[in-house]
Parts: structure tokens; C-alpha cells; sequence
């Protein structure tokens, strides 16, 4: 364990900010799967709606640097792939 103060200072700060994104990236990660679910039913109407919400966390997570933007796209592209497939 850290003995400067300063040090202990920035221990506290990062346990904040890791536990801050983890909250983040876990409702992110529901999201996708509520949204895989939905595909798994054929509801493409919930789908659609669900697929806005999903994309909107992603491009926070994108923004805030929880993820790269590339995975972020990648995710996204993914997602939309699936939902399109049901509906056609």
C-alpha cells in the first residue's frame, strides 16, 4: 500500500473512476444481450427500439474511452447485421 499521501490519494481516485466504469460498461453490456434476446425471439419491433438504446450506449462508452472506437463500430455493426437479418 501506498505511504505518500498523494499517492494514497491517486489509490482512492482510481478505485472511484474503475468502479465508476465498470458500472458503465456492465449496463452496456446488458443492453447488447436484452437486444440479443430480443433477436433470439424474432421481436423485430422491440429490436429496433432496442437496438437505438444499444447503439447509444456504445457511442457513450466510445466517447467516454471505455472502449476503442473501432471495437465500438465493430459492436455496432454487429448488432445492426443481426436485427436487419430478422426482419427481412
Amino acid at each position: 500500500m501506498a505511504n505518500i499521501k498523494s499517492a494514497i490519494k491517486r489509490v482512492d481516485v482510481n478505485n472511484k473512476k474503475r468502479a465508476h466504469n465498470q458500472k458503465f460498461k456492465s449496463e452496456m453490456r446488458s443492453q447488447i444481450k436484452r437486444l440479443e434476446k430480443l433477436v433470439d425471439a424474432k421481436d423485430t419491433e422491440n429490436a429496433k427500439a432496442q437496438l437505438q438504446t444499444a447503439m447509444k450506449q456504445i457511442d457513450k462508452a466510445v466517447q467516454k474511452g471505455l472502449i476503442h472506437q473501432n471495437s465500438g463500430n465493430r459492436q455496432k455493426s454487429r448488432l445492426a447485421q443481426k436485427v436487419n437479418s430478422i426482419s427481412a
